[in-house]
């Protein structure tokens, strides 16, 4: 029987072996999709990175250079430092590696292109060497790589400090945002077990409006004009749909319908909404310190925000006790109030209404509940992502009232799913009218908006 010593050593020239056969660069998402090629400049540009960072030094780092400013000197030095580069290198490869170091000192490192694409609309690093992007609702490989996983960290590092934000091994996750509004989650270890991870979900900077909404098939001309109405007339509307299905981005479009001349609040996780009115306040939560404390939740917001004079209030989500402040406000005067929701159908997005403010930590009956959200709620429009990577408003459903214990609710308009697919698996139905002419269509006649009737005729 060989000895304890015998077996430490026969363990450490297997791992030898094994260290030989198998680089150290290669993850489990490389033995898992295959590598996808090395780069044969990764030397050069780290070279050339170093060499920049010690020519520039703390000009890096000057907070009285503006960002034009500081990219001018980079790229200055950057051509001289590539200048004096032994390697031979074609003036292509020169332009590649000087485009790919002032992305990683400027900019986001190898997601730079991707954020410039203005057809990329969601980037999903799951790993420093696993990449995909979506593209017009499919999502696909991304041909670029982190150098490693410390690679990764420092570009998440430097998306979260420009807000204020922070994440460490004691705050694994962390929401943040880009300079144009784009939606970042980070997660790192030990949350994450094989890396750090990384979202990135992108906003126009742009915003889109409602004519691209009705081009995108998302919503029809009546829609629109039914919609916009029900925001002029004071209504309050809950934007219901999956993560991904849309809402932040019909949450602005029915933001715009909002008149010139009223003084909104908003209020949100992550800064999203891209409002043009004149009179516009925007509140954004905040994570605890280092230390645990200096927290501010939304529903810290939405009870701060009634003391603001608000003429609306603009909620970007509600997960959480907040939905009793916000029913509550949408009760005692604060009509045309406009959030979002998770849910999967308007029934469902009652339901979890219910759910949250009972998070509020308030014992209320469920009938209660139940009354407060029928009074509060006039319209749920529900959003989808369909299978074929298309984004669209699937019912706009009005909240009619009490019915016994039950919230009762009937439906404005419905996609046709009937209508069937393109030879391209598209979907080739719309949203159509139910025939049921709304019972709002009076409240908003007593707001001085009126509702045509052929809005709501049933098509044949």
């Amino acid at each position: 029987m060989s000895s304890l010593a015998d077996r430490l050593d026969a363990a450490r020239r297997a791992q030898v072996l094994t260290t030989r056969s198998e680089p150290a660069f290669e993850t489990r998402h490389q033995r898992k999709h295959g590598r996808r090629g090395l780069d044969p400049f990764a030397g050069v540009k780290d070279r050339v990175h170093q060499s920049l960072i010690d020519s520039l030094g703390p000009q890096l780092y000057d907070p009285h250079l503006s960002e034009s400013e500081l990219a001018a000197k980079v790229k200055a030095s950057l051509q001289d430092v590539i200048d004096s580069e032994q390697t031979p290198l074609s003036q292509s490869d020169r332009t590649r590696i000087a485009q790919e170091v002032s992305d990683d000192i400027l900019g986001h490192g190898p997601l730079e292109p991707y954020l410039r694409d203005a057809d990329v609309t969601e980037i999903m690093v799951n790993g420093p060497d696993d990449i995909y992007i979506e593209r017009d609702g499919k999502i696909t490989p991304a041909e670029t790589r982190f150098s490693d996983d410390a690679h990764l960290r420092r570009t998440i590092d430097k998306i979260v400090s420009r807000v204020g934000r922070r994440v460490d091994e004691s705050s694994p996750m962390v929401d943040a945002r880009l300079p144009d509004g784009s939606r970042v989650n980070a997660v790192l270890p030990p949350i994450a077990l094989d890396g750090s991870l990384l979202t990135i979900r992108k906003f126009a900077a742009d915003p889109f409006t409602d004519a691209d909404l009705i081009s995108f098939g998302t919503m029809t001309y009546a829609v629109r004009d039914f919609l916009d109405a029900c925001v002029r007339g004071r209504r309050n509307i809950v934007i219901s749909g999956g993560t991904g299905s849309g809402k932040t981005t019909t949450l602005n479009v029915l933001s715009s319908f909002l008149p010139g001349d009223e003084r909104i609040i908003t209020i949100e996780d992550a800064a999203e909404l891209q409002l043009h009115q004149a009179h516009v306040l925007r509140l954004e939560s905040r994570p605890p310190n280092i230390e645990g404390r200096g927290a501010i939740a939304i529903r810290d917001l939405v009870r701060n925000a009634l003391r603001m004079r608000p003429d609306r209030i603009i909620v970007g989500e509600v997960r959480d006790g907040a939905a009793l402040d916000m029913l509550q406000a949408m009760n005692t005067g604060h009509d045309g109030s406009l959030t979002t929701v998770h849910a999967n159908s308007p029934r469902d997005s009652l339901s979890r209404l219910e759910t949250m403010v009972l998070m509020a930590g308030i014992e209320l009956p469920v009938r209660a509940i139940r009354e407060q959200v029928a009074s509060a709620i006039d319209l749920i429009v529900q959003q989808t992502r369909l299978k074929d990577g298309t984004r669209r408003i699937v019912a706009i459903t009005e909240v009619v009232g009490m019915e016994s214990d039950m919230v009762t609710l009937q439906d404005i308009f419905t996609f046709d799913y009937a209508a069937g697919r393109d030879a391209t698996g598209r979907f080739l139905g719309n949203l159509v009218p139910t025939g049921i002419r709304p019972k709002l269509a009076a409240e908003l006649s007593d707001n001085g908006v009126e509702l045509p009737p052929e809005l709501f005729a049933r098509l044949r």
